[in-house]
């Protein structure tokens, strides 16, 4: 059986690969400062920091696949902490490359992001263009074979108030209100974050070696029908925008500049949008209700107009 490491592998998405991982046949060992709360049966917890090249590079003896999720994912926190943003992401990413270089690995794959092809995503997005050219440097310097992964707007369990989708989803079970800083018109391709993992199995194929693909939802929405699709989902909620551009994110599309060409994978069996955001309702109202039990807003099924649903 295949080993697969997976450092940040306590996050949001890199517990959601490392589950895939399992699913796929992989043995999976997941290395993350903190214990992960998501640890399957079967899966190893290696507890350690992507800053301390040593244990970086110990953690993926008997490994052939390396995936690196460990960064600040967060274009917001990237400005609050640049230099931080610039050690985790740049620094961590190349020893994570050093590890997988040591082990002989099959693949390198790195988590990027849609902002690389673009002017917008200050610190954040140059930290990761600057990961894709060293990627891409390890792999023509010393035959590293690597994919990179550019994903899109994600949403789904187990995200925090890091995550767009889920400080919508918290405003509107504990204030009443859909919040959203920005003018609603902004442009999104979001793709259920189960989705996004299971396409970043598939990517290990030998035919997406040392290509970058964008992995994003099938449908732009604009921020403001999805508000709108969650008022409708729980009654009574009212929507509110702040009406002001948001600094450092794109509003219609992040392609403005190509660093290097990519391929866009994408599923035909994906989840809808409105089912999507009922399981992450369910999941955020289950832990609200165990914080402080009260009455919260009624769930009501999803509609989706005019597309056809999808498990």
């Amino acid at each position: 059986m295949k080993k697969a490491i997976v450092y940040g592998g306590s996050g949001f998405l890199g517990s959601h690969v490392a589950d895939a991982l399992s699913d796929a046949g992989y043995a999976v060992r997941v290395f993350d400062k903190e214990p992960s709360p998501y640890l399957r049966d079967g899966q190893e917890m290696v507890a350690g920091d992507i800053l301390d090249a040593e244990a970086v590079r110990a953690a993926a003896r008997g490994c052939s696949v390396v995936y690196n999720f460990a960064a600040i994912m967060s274009i917001d926190e990237a400005k609050r902490r640049p230099l931080d943003a610039t050690r985790i992401n740049v620094l961590g990413t190349a020893h994570a490359l050093e590890a997988a270089r040591a082990v002989k690995a099959e693949r390198f794959v790195f988590a990027s992001t849609v902002y690389v092809n673009g002017r917008s995503g200050g610190v954040y997005r140059a930290t990761k263009q600057a990961c894709e050219q060293l990627v891409e440097a390890y792999h023509d310097e010393y035959g590293l074979d690597c994919t990179i992964l550019r994903y899109g707007s994600l949403y789904g369990r187990r995200a925090d108030d890091r995550n767009g989708i889920h400080r919508m989803l918290h405003s509107a079970l504990t204030e009443g209100k859909v919040r959203y800083n920005g003018t609603g018109e902004e442009l999104r391709e979001y793709i259920h974050v189960e989705d996004a993992a299971r396409l970043s199995v598939e990517a290990l194929k030998p035919e997406y070696a040392n290509l970058p693909l964008t992995l994003t939802g099938h449908h732009p929405l604009r921020v403001r029908d999805v508000m709108e699709m969650l008022r409708e989902i729980l009654p009574g909620v009212t929507v509110e925008l702040s009406n002001e551009p948001l600094e450092g994110h794109y509003n219609v599309t992040p392609y403005q500049f190509h660093p290097r060409v990519g391929k866009k994978l994408v599923s035909t069996l994906y989840t809808d949008m409105g089912q999507g955001l009922l399981d992450c309702l369910s999941e955020l109202k289950a832990s609200l209700s165990a914080e402080a039990p009260r009455a919260l807003p009624p769930l009501k099924p999803a509609v989706s107009k005019g597309r056809k649903k999808r498990g």
